[in-house]
């Protein structure tokens, strides 16, 4: 299975999109929640400027130079031996975990700036994935406007290890699959769940679509575009 679905192909909106984060230090992924992303690096349980300085700089290598998993997991080791940092869970998990998330998340951005352009937006499950999600293979080639409300929330990555992702469409691509138009977005159910069950700051309830993973109910890319926008 490939590190990232992505590829280790870098873009300037990408690039940039994670080199305008500020360095948060935290004690639990809970810390930054969602759409917080947007503005802030973060390594969760990193509690220290200097550490998170020096995880942001592994990661800013890893995108913006196409380092591999194992690459930026040498960096990691260096990082925590400097540090003498305990972190939760094991190494290859918890690294994967911070690798594929920033470089998902910030390619995803880069995309949302890119897919303006299009008109339609097709959503695209990755077959690359060990543990496929139903809900995330039923959206597999649906059609939706590129101002559907749907995307808001359901933007891919849509979960740890998501490696969905969009494609950009115009009306003549719709004509080729047979298409009048643009499919209907399916009814979003919210359930309720509970995060940060071993934080400090102790567990707490949110609400999220169906079929998304806690902290990514949001579209990475959508709230930084829409302020540098209206700056313009």
């Amino acid at each position: 299975m490939a590190d990232v679905a992505y590829g280790s192909l870098p873009f300037l909106e990408m690039i940039e999109f994670f080199r305008r984060k500020l360095n948060m230090p935290t004690q639990a992924w809970t810390d930054v929640y969602a759409a917080e992303h947007e503005w802030a690096f973060m390594v969760a349980g990193a509690n220290r400027d200097a550490i998170v300085r020096d995880f942001r700089e592994a990661v800013d290598k890893a995108i913006a130079e196409g380092t591999t998993l194992e690459e930026f997991r040498r960096d990691f080791d260096v990082i925590v031996a400097r540090y003498g940092w305990d972190y939760n869970g094991g190494r290859d998990w918890r690294t994967r975990v911070i690798y594929e998330t920033n470089l998902n998340t910030s390619y995803a951005a880069g995309r949302w700036e890119q897919l303006q352009a299009a008109p339609f937006w097709m959503y695209e499950h990755s077959d690359w994935v060990e543990n496929p999600r139903h809900q995330h293979k039923a959206w597999d080639g649906m059609v939706l406007a590129r101002d559907d409300p749907w995307w808001q929330t359901h933007y891919p990555p849509n979960g740890w290890g998501c490696q969905c992702k969009v494609i950009g469409l115009w009306p003549r691509d719709l004509a080729r699959m047979g298409k009048s138009g643009p499919d209907r977005a399916p009814e979003v159910t919210w359930v309720e769940r509970v995060i940060g069950k071993y934080s400090p700051g102790g567990p707490r309830v949110v609400s999220v679509p169906s079929g998304i993973d806690p902290g990514f109910e949001y579209a990475p890319g959508r709230d930084r575009w829409r302020k540098y926008r209206e700056e313009a």
